[in-house]
């Protein structure tokens, strides 16, 4: 009781004294010294495949399946989430233990996707399976904003791509960067089925014919001096 009237007496003293004590405190907590920054997310490696035109049933039942029988059980994997869109993409993001190496958890993953590239659509072993270590938490998110509003949602998204997604990913530190938002320029073709059935075709035959012409090809240099070859070693 003495202990306790002492600053009932004394309201100043006791007001004062706490502000101390408070101001000491923020300047412990400000002066605490930190030792490093734990981490609190899994390794992540990332397999994304695409496979235009199918819904997400046929390429949960075409592709995801296979991948996923032959990823699962790989070493170190905590848990795997598989995601179809309708536009024909998926994505399989596995998590690794903690401590687990990127960089061989992703090519311990890659190994195993080869073994089931045989078994995947046609279409989709040509464009290709993409394996690449990634992490759930974003650092930093930028905006491309046009001002006067001379540029549109889909010029800014191509710009993006073609333009700074590269530059960003070339930075030390940097696993992925993703690009949201309006999708890149594209050609849709509207076929008439009288007139390609009066020319014997079939879409198919279109879309070959698409492919064949959507090439780039190395076509040299306008008054290149010709390359001296030097001679067989045997005829």
């Amino acid at each position: 009781m003495k202990f306790t009237h002492f600053f009932i007496a004394r309201p100043i003293f006791a007001i004062v004294l706490s502000l101390l004590m408070l101001l000491a405190g923020a300047i412990a907590f400000l002066k605490l010294p930190l030792s490093e920054y734990p981490a609190v997310t899994p390794p992540t490696v990332q397999v994304s495949a695409s496979y235009p035109g199918a819904n997400p049933q046929v390429i949960a039942d075409t592709v995801a399946a296979p991948l996923e029988q032959v990823i699962n059980g790989v070493d170190g994997m905590l848990y795997m989430n598989t995601q179809m869109a309708i536009d024909g993409r998926m994505v399989i993001s596995i998590a690794f233990e903690q401590g687990t190496d990127p960089d061989m958890a992703q090519i311990q993953v890659q190994n195993r996707v080869s073994r089931a590239l045989p078994r995947l659509p046609e279409e989709v072993q040509r464009i290709g399976v993409v394996t690449e270590k990634t992490s759930p938490d974003m650092l930093m998110v930028v905006h491309l904003v046009s001002p006067q509003k001379r540029y549109d949602s889909l010029y800014l998204s191509n710009f993006a791509i073609r333009q700074v997604r590269d530059e960003l990913a070339r930075l030390p530190g940097v696993g992925d960067v993703l690009v949201w938002g309006a999708g890149e320029y594209a050609m849709r073709v509207w076929l008439d089925p009288a007139k390609i059935a009066n020319r014997g075709l079939t879409a198919s035959d279109i879309v070959t014919a698409l492919r064949e012409q959507n090439v780039q090809v190395a076509a040299g240099s306008v008054g290149q001096q010709p390359e001296a070859r030097p001679p067989p070693l045997f005829r």
